[in-house]
């Protein structure tokens, strides 16, 4: 009944956008991937922080989905910046019902229990992108998600809640305090984010900031195995 993290699969299976083409990390990482979920068991579950497929549509990401419902265990998605195939939780669970997929499900705007842990999250937002027009409507209304999210978490009485982000909140030179803080009001054990790749991740923030603790978990920076939260 383990919990685990990875985001930023970037998974092309349905399309054509080798990965490769950002390093040679990237080479084969379809077959990295089956091989770093290789100690997930059935009864586990594994968080999916966003940029999951390059589909732009839910037809050619059928291919990606199919290959992440065969990955061991139950999963849990949320929408990083490049999921251009996201739609409304209503249409993509039609559509995996109808595909038979089976072992994945949305976390968005609620919350999910597992082995007595909250698991809560969205995708997040950069703060510095605002320029007071629609830039800032997305920040606010990913503050708020995040808000529903915790508040579900915390009424479900769970001893133990983490975050998960696709954007990261803070960030060397950077941070969106009204994300950070709400993160501490809460109580949040951990927050785990993505987005960040090759160099950037030296920018990550990593460690307790604010009784939280932050980590970085981009595919290519955990070496494409899904790290352990509990």
């Amino acid at each position: 009944m383990a919990i685990y993290v990875i985001g930023d699969l970037h998974l092309s299976l349905g399309g054509n956008k080798p990965m490769d083409i950002f390093g040679e990390v990237w080479e084969n990482h379809t077959e990295k991937l089956i091989l770093g979920f290789k100690d997930v068991c059935e009864n586990d579950l594994t968080v999916l922080a966003g940029d999951i497929s390059w589909g732009i549509s839910l037809d050619e990401a059928l291919p990606d989905f199919k290959f992440i419902d065969g990955l061991p265990g139950k999963k849990l998605i949320i929408k990083g910046n490049h999921d251009y195939w996201w739609n409304t939780v209503k249409k993509i669970k039609q559509f995996f019902a109808v595909n038979h997929i089976n072992t994945i499900d949305i976390l968005h705007n609620n919350a999910f229990i597992h082995d007595g842990a909250a698991i809560c999250g969205t995708r997040g937002w950069f703060l510095e992108n605002c320029d007071g027009g629609q830039n800032l409507k997305v920040y606010n209304r990913e503050v708020m998600r995040l808000k529903r999210s915790l508040d579900a978490a915390k009424s479900s009485g769970a001893d133990l809640i983490y975050c998960f982000l696709h954007y990261p909140p803070v960030y060397k030179g950077y941070e969106c305090v009204e994300i950070t803080d709400m993160l501490s009001q809460y109580n949040v054990k951990a927050c785990y984010f993505g987005h960040l790749h090759s160099k950037s991740h030296g920018l990550a923030v990593q460690g307790t900031y604010k009784s939280v603790e932050y980590r970085l978990v981009s595919a290519d920076y955990l070496g494409f195995k899904p790290l352990k939260v509990q």
